[in-house]
Formats: structure tokens, C-alpha cells, sequence
């Protein structure tokens, strides 16, 4: 959903399974996605589709932490996990 008045946009996702333990990344890998590519202007808010996942609260708050969010970015190692997901070059 975008809201230009408000420069916001809001993002929900569905996980493949209920407890999928990538939800995370996914979750993280979308944001910073948008972040690059949207003007600056823009709040990216990203969430799990209510519903859709057993850990859903805890997932929404870690991509709802700027403070974990960024620190998060600071990993090399899973900055290069995020830029392999956009790329679509993850191999499981």
C-alpha cells in the first residue's frame, strides 16, 4: 500500500509455510529492496500478513526495530545473503 501523503509505504508478505525460518530475511531482504530503490521520502514498513506465520508478532517487530534493522545491515555476511535473495542467485 502506498500513501503519498503520508510518504508511506506498507509492504505485508506471506510466507511459504507457517514456519518458515527465512521469514526473517525475506522480510529484511524486501525492505531493503524498497529502501534502494524508492526515493528517500518514503517510510518502508514491512510485515507478515496477519495469520500467516507462528512467530508472526516477534518477526513484525524485528523488521519494525530501525536499531535491528540496521545492525542487521552492518553483517557483511548477511548483507551479501540480502544482495544474493534481490539478485535471485540464493542457492539452498
Amino acid at each position: 500500500m502506498v500513501d503519498n501523503e503520508h510518504n508511506t509505504i506498507t509492504v505485508q508478505f506471506t510466507p511459504t509455510i507457517p514456519h518458515c525460518s527465512m521469514a526473517s530475511l525475506i522480510g529484511l531482504a524486501i525492505r531493503v529492496q524498497l529502501l534502494r530503490v524508492l526515493p528517500s521520502r518514503f517510510k518502508v514498513n514491512v510485515r507478515i500478513t496477519p495469520g500467516t506465520h507462528a512467530s508472526e508478532r516477534e518477526v513484525n517487530k524485528q523488521l519494525a526495530d530501525k536499531e535491528r534493522v540496521a545492525a542487521a545491515l552492518e553483517n557483511l555476511n548477511l548483507v551479501e545473503v540480502i544482495n544474493q535473495c534481490i539478485a535471485g542467485q540464493f542457492e539452498f
